[in-house]
């Protein structure tokens, strides 16, 4: 399926212009589903980088004075861009990233839309506070904004990620410059139009594509960026860490994660096949939050399976703008050979796969960067358990009771989100509060809302996206200090 190249925005977006890299270089984005080009888009480096730093810091004195309200209003008035082209977004995000339209249209584009609104109304709802000190002195504390943030989003959901890196940064008074993954950046280059349409000034936002090594680095290197927010892997967060000891800037990491997901043998079978389905077979088991680990009692292993894997082998695959389909491709070429390794891994460690580890037997899609949905059944200690697979690809161990599923459940470097099962109100709190991570799921799983604090501990990074904590992220505090009408300690007297 070939894509006209003209309908899509293809330049880097600094100082509120369209404007081609410094080096002339460019990056071709594919189609996922038979990769066939879509388009070029330009590439950035180094120089662009540096550029784009100066065009944010130039806005900074004037974006950080704008009331909040006001900053809050052109928020709002993106959201509503948002949900206007919400068709357009639509198509955009499914032509490059593989997701369904049914996902893209009612998950993708309307969490965007909200993030940005939510976002947009707590721009002058974010207070400082007051200490209560000793008598004759008010100290009172400020909520400022960090400066200039740089901002690195990968590409399992690039439109989604716009409005929870910016959506907070400009609602607290940052300006930001923002690197979308070179696989995926139609939808961002389309935020930006959309940005300069609804009134927000030249250099408050900068939109550079390019590769991690090169301008990535570059943003996590950079002695005018004052704080670093990063969604990825946890090597590349690691190395983030590392870069980021030249200006000591603050971070912000939400990295890899291997989430656990439990079912208990009182569980509503049913609800927790279909919501453990979702958990991993959504946007094709590329999130970091995917529930990549079914841990079932023993006593019901057996009747979830058989559900389980029989849904598995119904999800329709295809093309991701037919409407019938429910699992489009993986986002990349490259990834598809990653996922399908895993699935030798697991055959070498002497796993069982249960159905998937293959291309599926379809020619219309052969061309594209597809494969059935996965169930392997290994041990906790297997590769496959341990690592983050990031694909539809789900492994299956059983458990005896709850002491050794939250041995079982703690047992990996990460702890971003699990979920669990169970109809014992008691068990669901006192399993939610021992699992080691940042987001539990009772009786659900992967709900996220622009309210709740999303992020991770371990090696799953730290920091959290969403809610007020967003907006702590993206700001400090300054303390300070009246002298009322207290008198000069006598010492000082002259």
């Amino acid at each position: 399926m070939n894509v006209q190249t003209k309908s899509f925005q293809n330049k880097l977006f600094i100082g509120g212009e369209f404007v081609d890299g410094d080096a002339g270089g460019t990056i071709e984005v594919l189609n996922p589903h038979d990769n066939s080009p879509i388009t070029e888009v330009a590439e950035a480096r180094e120089a662009d980088v540096d550029r784009a730093v100066t065009a944010a810091a130039e806005a900074f004195p004037a974006w950080r004075r704008m009331a909040a309200m006001d900053r809050g209003r052109l928020l709002l008035k993106l959201a509503d861009a948002v949900e206007a082209n919400a068709d357009e977004l639509t198509r955009l995000e499914s032509i490059d990233t593989g997701h369904p339209l049914r996902d893209t249209r009612f998950l993708d584009v309307p969490r965007t839309a909200v993030t940005y609104r939510y976002f947009g109304g707590m721009a002058d709802k974010f207070e400082g506070s007051v200490v209560p000190v000793e008598e004759g002195f008010l100290n009172y504390l400020l909520r400022e904004p960090v400066g200039v943030v740089g901002q690195i989003v990968p590409w399992n959901f690039p439109l989604m990620f716009t409005s929870w890196k910016m959506g907070p940064a400009l609602a607290a008074g940052n300006c930001v410059v923002l690197k979308p993954a070179e696989l995926t950046p139609l939808s961002t280059l389309r935020i930006a139009e959309l940005m300069r349409e609804v009134g927000f000034p030249p250099g408050v936002v900068n939109i550079v594509p390019g590769y991690g090594p090169i301008a990535g680095q570059r943003l996590a290197d950079h002695p005018d960026i004052h704080k670093l927010a990063f969604t990825g892997s946890t090597a590349v967060g690691r190395k983030i860490v590392e870069s980021s000891a030249g200006n000591l800037k603050k971070l912000q990491l939400e990295l890899g994660g291997k989430g656990a997901n439990i079912i208990f043998e009182d569980a509503n079978i049913p609800a927790a096949v279909g919501g453990s389905a979702f958990a991993i077979f959504h946007n094709q088991g590329q999130a970091c939050i995917a529930g990549s680990r079914l841990i079932l009692h023993e006593a019901i292993a057996d009747e979830f399976l058989d559900k389980f894997i029989g849904l598995a082998k119904s999800i329709r695959l295809g093309d991701p703008l037919d409407e019938n389909t429910e699992m489009g491709p993986l986002t990349s070429k490259m990834h598809q050979e990653r996922v399908l390794k895993y699935c030798e891994v697991a055959k070498e460690e002497g796993g069982e796969i249960l159905t998937g580890g293959k291309l599926p037997d379809d020619p219309a899609l052969e061309k594209g960067c597809y494969i059935e949905p996965t169930v392997v059944r290994a041990k906790p200690s297997d590769r496959v358990c341990q690592e983050e697979v990031f694909g539809p690809f789900v492994s299956v161990t059983t458990f005896r009771d709850e002491e050794e599923v939250m041995e079982i459940a703690n047992g990996t470097e990460y702890g971003l989100a699990g979920g669990l099962w169970t109809r014992d109100l008691q068990r669901a709190h006192r399993v939610a509060a021992q699992l080691i991570s940042g987001m539990v799921w009772i009786n659900c799983y992967k709900r996220v809302n622009p309210g709740s604090p999303f992020g991770g501990v371990r090696s799953s990074g730290y920091g959290r996206e969403m809610g007020f904590d967003a907006m702590r992220e993206y700001t400090q505090t300054k303390s300070v200090w009246v002298n009322v009408d207290a008198q000069i300690p006598p010492y000082y007297k002259r």
